[in-house]
């Protein structure tokens, strides 16, 4: 299996969602079966039912959080140079067609979050600027066809 790169801030960030679902979470969904037991003939009790899938959902969280972990190794972004797009870095570009200028963090994919502008190395548009330096212009295909961009700046943010 290959390693998935990953933040030291991303691992701890899994890390405490997977401590949360475990101390917190669980606790009280049992909490909620018991309680929802209580009110009889669980055959027919929506309290229950719902609950029980809850607890089969923060299961699955507290698997697939665990591979996470497992498959992760922890790229060490301390020592970054704004040189070049790599991961850990900053990147501003203008998309050449709409002349609209984004930013994006280029980050692992466990940590990506478009809301955010934090982008998997691993997603089309961070496949392309891997490696590309400012001024250099980035043609790549992605679900909603070709895209052209410019990298405009690139940047270390802490």
């Amino acid at each position: 299996m290959d390693k998935i790169p990953i933040t030291r801030t991303g691992f701890e960030k899994l890390k405490k969602d997977l401590k949360h679902l475990k101390n917190v979470a669980v606790p009280q969904n049992v909490r909620d079966i018991e309680e929802a037991r209580g009110h009889g003939d669980i055959s027919e009790n929506a309290e229950y039912e719902a609950a029980k899938e809850k607890q089969a959902f923060l299961q699955g969280k507290i698997q697939e959080i665990n591979n996470n972990l497992a498959g992760a190794i922890i790229i060490d972004t301390e020592d970054l140079t704004d040189e070049r797009v790599v991961f850990g870095t900053t990147v501003t570009i203008e998309d050449l067609t709409t002349e609209e200028i984004t930013k994006y963090h280029l980050v692992g994919p466990f940590e990506s979050d478009i809301n955010e502008n934090k982008i998997s190395v691993t997603s089309p548009i961070g496949k392309a600027l891997i490696g590309k330096e400012i001024g250099d212009e980035v043609r790549f295909n992605t679900p909603g066809g070709v895209r052209e961009i410019e990298v405009v700046d690139i940047s270390i943010e802490s």
